[in-house]
């Protein structure tokens, strides 16, 4: 595996800084990413933003099959010589926001391009919901912490936490990484939880969920009237264990589904929001 010291003269190869692109160099923590990821000898896995291979250069020894995703034409060409004689690697020159995810089941193992965070956890979460099984991910350490606040606004979080069981690891500093970004980092643990849920219904899932958060500081007894019958409101409330007063922001995800799914019940379609 090249050192960090191959950068210093090689400036047309050195990350862009304001893409976001950042090497991992720390073993420790490729090493944690690979273990938290729970790889098997049967899996297809995802390196997005695969530079200049660190990662990948250890999944392909533990992986079925490794996809190493890189835009930077320099990097891609690096790539594909490093992998040349590897049989379960396949190097994808393009943008992750071009790339055709998967049609079945894969993980990801990445230290992501950080500029375009929010754009990856919505293709992995939320359009690749029936196939993403989780995985572990490098990344910046703000929008980390948004993931865990105690009052959800963003109703695409919402939806990351109703499907997936979601863990910060732990912080990662500067030092981890060439060249060293400006931020903190993190590592985050992303597991698919077992749970019932019919995926067509996922469009209309987040319609539900931005449809009451529209206006994040009416109370929930407020919001659900919005779409329930002040009697189905208070069924709701007994049923899921809701507190009517609380900001509609301090819904738990598994109270946001339960209120989705008595929706689907009790509401007809043509009131549904869309």
């Amino acid at each position: 595996m090249n050192s960090a010291n191959e950068f210093t003269n090689d400036k047309k190869k050195l990350p862009v800084r304001f893409t976001g692109q950042h090497f991992t160099i720390d073993k420790v923590l490729i090493k944690d990413a690979i273990r938290q990821a729970n790889i098997s000898n049967q899996d297809t896995v995802l390196d997005i933003g695969a530079g200049k291979g660190f990662l990948t250069v250890h999944l392909l020894k533990i992986a079925n099959n490794v996809v190493a995703i890189e835009n930077d034409t320099a990097l891609v060409e690096h790539l594909r010589k490093l992998f040349s004689d590897a049989r379960n690697v396949q190097v994808v020159g393009c943008d992750f926001r071009n790339f055709a995810v998967p049609k079945f089941p894969f993980k990801v193992v990445s230290n992501i391009p950080y500029g375009i965070t929010s754009d990856i956890f919505k293709i992995l979460m939320f359009e690749s919901l029936g196939n993403f099984l989780g995985g572990s991910i490098v990344l910046q350490l703000e929008p980390t912490q948004k993931l865990f606040s105690r009052k959800l606004y963003n109703p695409y979080t919402v939806f990351y936490h109703t499907f997936f069981d979601l863990k910060l690891v732990y912080e990662v500093g500067p030092e981890s990484f060439f060249p060293p970004p400006t931020v903190k980092s993190a590592l985050l643990n992303i597991k698919r939880k077992q749970l019932f849920f019919d995926f067509k219904f996922k469009a209309k899932y987040l319609a539900f969920i931005s449809c009451l958060l529209e206006k994040p500081d009416l109370s929930v007894k407020t919001a659900l009237k919005s779409i329930f019958r002040k009697s189905q409101v208070r069924s709701i409330s007994e049923k899921f264990g809701l507190n009517l007063n609380a900001q509609i922001v301090c819904l738990s995800p598994s109270q946001w589904v339960n209120c989705f799914l008595e929706m689907l019940e009790v509401v007809p379609e043509k009131f549904h929001p869309s």
